[in-house]
């Protein structure tokens, strides 16, 4: 539970955009629930790639590249933020 929602609703409202993450969102955080939000980031990431592509519509296609760059820099933060803190993700 990260400030009294679900690992799987962060995720989301990450992608959507309403939440970003940074040092400071991930500093209160211990480690093991950075790692569960690391997993079930990449767990999104692989739904939306399978879901089938919007070719015809280009307004669809932004929001899907946008979720996922959004969820794509959380990674990066996460993972220099876990590497600066000395913590190994498995």
């Amino acid at each position: 539970m990260i400030r009294g929602k679900s690992v799987r609703s962060i995720v989301w409202d990450i992608s959507e955009g309403y939440v970003t993450v940074n040092p400071l969102f991930l500093k209160p955080l211990d480690s093991d629930v950075i790692k569960q939000l690391y997993k079930e980031i990449q767990r999104a990431q692989n739904e939306i790639r399978g879901e089938k592509f919007p070719y015809n519509d280009i307004q669809a296609i932004r929001q899907r590249n946008m979720k996922l760059q959004r969820l794509n820099s959380a990674l990066m933060i996460i993972r220099n933020y876990l590497k600066q803190r000395r913590i190994i993700i498995v």
